[in-house]
């Protein structure tokens, strides 16, 4: 019954798909003529064709796939279809292509899209780096290189960091708070789709007349104004990823307030539903703000409203306020999550209770407050008025404050605890120590005499791929490790996650600890070449990069290799507390067959007879139920 649904939304889905390829080649056509016809131009601007056919044909492939079918037949006055769930849950891999409302599933989707375009985003910087192997290389030429470095940030920001979280989250935050599903069933399949459309527009970039976007994944004014007309995949792009991250945000914040099990008060959640909290109120309040800057970009390039246009009584400061009032939050929205993922993992792994669980649930909001107050220090050279540079300096050294709260945390957590040194435990401990690197070197970049000597050097590079790479990539590879055992029912090949560990660990201190040197002898950043006194440390880091590179293809083979055809997994392999481990692996299609009870801390490993939730008695004693009775602390 099922596929006999299926088949017509996949042929109206292809129609669709097909008329919006037509319909964007005419479009092309139109805009290549427009920009060679002096008369035409004058009355439609190409932007204005370009940005209404990026909107037209991205929203026709979502109708095609059936992404507003309920709401449609909602808004007509239509019966709607009725909600018999014929269609949560994946019962193939052809599940994963289509629409689908069941929360496990989307965050499968998510997660996969993720690493598709963290592979992109990795191949585009070995592009890169070839080029910087030495100096004067013509490996790609200097516009080349600027679309390069552009797309390759703009992709691993909007489309692998922010939306991996969403993704892991996704499908643990429902099963860890005892729910049977996110809020917005519908609304949450709709916020996955907008993602892969935002990615490839932002790759589209490339086949766009003079190129993709080459200022940078900023997009500063009046730079990006001025551009040719790739900069409109940008703005557009980032458009869809912003409202996919709202909707998302929006879901797990009405999930976590509405939909815990019995029991479970807010000082019963974990750290990752705190975490999760904590991220979408930063993302709902800040997000906005990205997608203002590109609406006031996209209306200056396509009506000429004169934002940032000086001669016409534009601001162009106007637009580094905006796009930094939500890009600086936006690193705690890359991280947040991760702290979460960190602490779970460290204390399952020590086999000890969380130090000062209060204390890291306060932290988390304390970041989510102190996050807005320290936008302007990215512009401490942009000459914006002089005196805002103090308390810009004094609010970006106190955000320290809560973020070593969580540091010294884990560390006592780790302090005497029985370690368990498997693979997830290992990006742990490598993302405490990374990460703690490019916290330093934030503090340093919160003097103003010192971030004005370095703000536009190598040494911006190597302290935002130390926040981002070595903290949020470490704890993002943590997270998939822990949980893969739960979301594929397999176990994953525990040798080749160490080696993985140590190639990435090893190469990527080799690729980006020898940039803080680079910055302070002065080599420019987003340069295409380079002064030959920098040429040999760029060979060596050129080199350790593609040992990065390499890295990476490791964990891809094991975790589809491990996901084919690895052991399978028992229901709780790593004798964890949380909801989430108390059901079958992968777990049922609504997540438990009985409500579970929270009754205790989700932490309390080592203490005599600790229970976190029981499940009410089965309804027949003849029905079998391994999740059924008192969920005990596993004996440790």
């Amino acid at each position: 019954m099922a596929a006999r649904f299926r088949a017509p939304g996949f042929y109206r889905a292809a129609l669709m798909m097909l008329g919006g390829v037509l319909f964007a080649t005419a479009l092309t056509w139109i805009v290549r003529m427009a920009t060679g016809h002096a008369t035409f131009h004058h009355y439609l601007s190409p932007d204005a064709i370009l940005t209404v056919s990026l909107i037209a044909v991205p929203l026709a492939f979502l109708v095609g796939i059936g992404g507003f079918d309920y709401w449609f037949y909602w808004a007509a006055g239509r019966a709607t279809r009725p909600e018999d769930h014929s269609s949560h849950g994946a019962s193939s891999w052809k599940d994963y292509f289509r629409i689908n409302t069941d929360h496990k599933v989307i965050g499968v989707q998510y997660t996969v899209n993720s690493f598709f375009f963290l592979l992109v985003g990795g191949l585009i910087a070995m592009l890169m780096r070839a080029q910087l192997a030495q100096p004067g290389s013509h490996f790609v030429d200097g516009n080349t290189f600027n679309g390069l470095f552009s797309v390759h940030a703009s992709l691993l920001i909007f489309l692998f960091i922010i939306p991996v979280f969403a993704g892991l989250g996704n499908f643990v935050i429902p099963l860890m708070i005892g729910a049977p599903d996110m809020a917005f069933p519908r609304l949450n399949a709709l916020s996955f789709w907008l993602l892969p459309v935002a990615g490839l527009m932002m790759l589209g970039s490339f086949f766009a007349p003079g190129g993709a976007f080459a200022d940078g994944w900023t997009a500063y004014a009046p730079l990006s104004v001025n551009a040719p007309i790739g900069q409109t995949f940008f703005a557009l792009g980032v458009q869809f990823a912003g409202a996919s991250s709202i909707m998302t945000a929006l879901n797990f914040l009405v999930t976590i307030i509405t939909m815990r099990a019995p029991g479970m008060s807010f000082f019963r959640m974990p750290l990752l539903v705190w975490a999760n909290f904590a991220t979408s109120l930063l993302v709902v309040i800040a997000t906005p703000f990205i997608a203002a800057s590109q609406f006031f970009v996209l209306l200056d390039r396509a009506l000429g409203f004169n934002f940032f246009n000086a001669a016409k009584g534009g601001d162009v400061l106007m637009y580094q306020h905006v796009f930094w009032f939500y890009s600086h939050p936006a690193v705690y929205i890359m991280m947040l999550p991760g702290f979460g993922i960190i602490s779970e993992v460290i204390a399952v792994k020590a086999r000890k209770p969380i130090f000062g669980y209060r204390m890291m649930a306060f932290s988390l909001l304390a970041i989510v407050g102190l996050g807005f107050t320290v936008w302007a220090h990215h512009m401490f050279t942009s000459g914006m008025a002089a005196w805002i540079r103090i308390p810009m300096a004094i609010t970006t050294a106190v955000i320290a404050v809560p973020t070593g709260i969580k540091i010294f945390s884990w560390l006592a957590t780790l302090w005497r605890g029985v370690l368990h040194l498997d693979t997830a435990m290992l990006f742990a401990l490598g993302f405490l120590t990374t990460f703690t690197l490019g916290g330093i070197s934030g503090v340093m970049l919160a003097m103003v005499p010192f971030d004005i000597h370095v703000s536009a050097t190598y040494f911006i590079v190597a302290h935002i791929h130390y926040v981002l790479f070595g903290g949020s990539l470490m704890t993002i590879y943590a997270g998939v490790y822990y949980w893969f055992p739960k979301m594929t029912g397999r176990m994953y090949d525990e040798r080749l996650g160490k080696w993985h560990f140590w190639t990435t660990f090893v190469f990527f201190n080799l690729t980006f600890g020898p940039m803080h040197i680079l910055g302070l002898q002065g080599m420019p950043r987003r340069v295409s070449t380079y002064a030959s006194q920098f040429a040999d440390l760029n060979l060596f880091i050129s080199i350790a990069s593609f040992g990065l590179g390499l890295s990476t293809l490791l964990f891809i083979y094991n975790i589809i290799t491990s996901w084919r055809g690895g052991p399978r997994a028992v229901g709780n392999p790593w004798r964890a507390l949380t909801l989430e481990w108390q059901v079958s692996s992968p777990p049922p299609v609504f997540n438990f067959d009985r409500v579970p009870t929270v009754v205790g801390g989700p932490y309390e490993y080592g203490v005599p007879g600790a229970v976190h939730g029981i499940f009410a008695p089965a309804p027949s004693p003849t029905v079998a139920d391994a999740g059924a009775g008192v969920v005990h602390a596993p004996s440790q």
